[in-house]
């Protein structure tokens, strides 16, 4: 596996990034490296990583080929004799001319966009293939897609999936064009055997058709993407299919971000196993896990930061790209004990450090709570339905205390039995004392999350004054 990286990783390079990306063509020159210098995966490290803030002047790590370079090369001379004069055009513009676009959400900066060539989106499709073959996803499986329409990976990935699996789906658009009803109702007349969707709007819309009576007898697979999937939401997605008429679903999760390209799934666990990990595709990237602080590779299966280098990819291109994503469990090469296969794995809970929210509360001298923790203290009690943190100043002061109040729908408990519960988790888990525990009907709750009308439902929200 890592002699054949090694080779792809070196003629990528050669060949595609250092001629045709005028960032990274600058950064090989700054550095005095040639391909030559990067003939394997452990010399990365030559090279000094990417992050967002970098990304300001996209169009700097989009691959613009220069004519008078392409016909120098190779493999352009190689395509000439298998293509023609004529015909070489034709494959050289499939490969490196832009067509489609993708973005990142713009939830803590302004959204950053992707482009993709024809040769991009057949690794879309073969990465979205893969994902089906690793939930399990039959071709004659009836599908639905309910993340919402936009220029946006998690939707793209589902759609292109389909496509490679070709199995029938519907893309409803999620809750912004239908409406929770209407998915409810178009997925109650298919009945579907799998839907990919966002874990929260997934929940609300399973809920809202249960307490409508709707029976949805054929469900196989659940498949997520776009949020955390924490272990006691999983739970309750397979309680609430359950009680429509589906009690063998699996739940898989995902993991992508704009910046791969691509989505990377868990297999189909054997009944009663815990997930094995996110399953990584070695022809198409090379994944390192760093120490967040020094930058060093860490040992396998060891915690740390996520940093993706495509071996691949046309248009929009990033090597060494740091997620800020930290993997708790690490990566290992180790065969699957699920599935078999033998491609990389990354093990255990993510946290996306991006949208760690670390709030100062000065009524706990200045104890910093992590929301990723809050946020798995939630989603694993069981009988919270759903829940919202709202973070305010006592009296709307802006000089005021810091104020955090936990919106909560009950399920299957008394409201003051799961009081005491939570005030007892955040405690525990967080050193957090919320200043009020308010309960609400599902409706409100939607409401309040923003459920049919946000891109992502808002499970912690700052209504601060500034």
């Amino acid at each position: 596996m890592k002699k054949r990286q090694s080779a792809l990783l070196h003629r990528f390079l050669k060949d595609r990034v250092i001629p045709f990306s005028a960032h990274y063509g600058r950064i090989f020159q700054q550095q005095e490296l040639t391909a030559d210098d990067i003939r394997n995966t452990d010399d990365l490290v030559k090279l000094p990583f990417t992050s967002k803030r970098d990304l300001g002047e996209t169009r700097d790590f989009v691959l613009i080929p220069d004519e008078k370079i392409l016909k120098k090369q190779v493999g352009t001379f190689l395509k000439v004799l298998r293509h023609g004069p004529r015909g070489v055009k034709q494959v050289l513009a499939d490969e490196l001319r832009p067509i489609h676009m993708t973005s990142t959400t713009g939830r803590s900066a302004e959204p950053v966009p992707f482009l993709y060539t024809k040769h991009d989106l057949a690794n879309l499709e073969a990465s979205g293939l893969r994902l089906m073959q690793l939930s399990d996803t039959q071709s004659d499986f009836k599908v639905i897609n309910a993340f919402p329409f936009a220029p946006h990976l998690a939707f793209w990935q589902a759609w292109y999936a389909a496509l490679g699996n070709t199995c029938f789906v519907l893309s409803t658009g999620g809750g912004k064009v239908m409406g929770t009803s209407g998915n409810a109702k178009a997925i109650n007349k298919i009945q579907p055997d799998g839907i990919i969707a966002m874990p929260t709007f997934l929940y609300h819309l399973l809920q809202y058709a249960a307490e409508n009576g709707m029976r949805w007898t054929n469900l196989k697979r659940l498949v997520l993407g776009g949020e955390k999937v924490p272990l006691g939401m999983r739970r309750k997605l397979k309680k609430l299919c359950a009680a429509m008429g589906s009690d063998d679903v699996d739940v898989i999760s995902t993991y992508g971000f704009t910046e791969a390209k691509m989505a990377f799934s868990e297999c189909c666990p054997p009944k009663e196993k815990s997930p094995s990990g996110f399953h990584l595709y070695p022809d198409l990237a090379f994944v390192e896990i760093i120490d967040p602080e020094t930058g060093e590779r860490v040992p396998d299966e060891t915690p740390g930061e996520i940093v993706l280098t495509p071996l691949n990819a046309r248009g929009s291109v990033v090597l060494r790209y740091r997620t800020g994503d930290i993997i708790d469990g690490g990566i290992t090469y180790k065969p699957c004990p699920h599935c078999g296969r033998t491609c990389p794995r990354l093990l255990g809970k993510i946290s996306r450090v991006t949208d760690i929210q670390r709030l100062q509360l000065g009524k706990l001298k200045g104890t910093l709570v992590d929301f990723n923790t809050l946020e798995h203290a939630l989603d694993d009690t069981d009988g919270v339905g759903a829940w919202q943190a709202e973070l305010r100043k006592e009296n709307d002061d802006p000089l005021g205390l810091d104020e955090i109040h936990i919106h909560l729908v009950a399920m299957d408990v008394t409201e003051e039995e799961l009081r005491v519960t939570i005030t007892q988790q955040l405690r525990d888990k967080t050193e957090l004392s919320p200043n009020s525990i308010q309960f609400h009907s599902w409706q409100h709750m939607r409401e309040l999350q923003g459920v049919g009308k946000e891109l992502k439902e808002l499970k912690v929200i700052d209504n601060r004054p500034t």
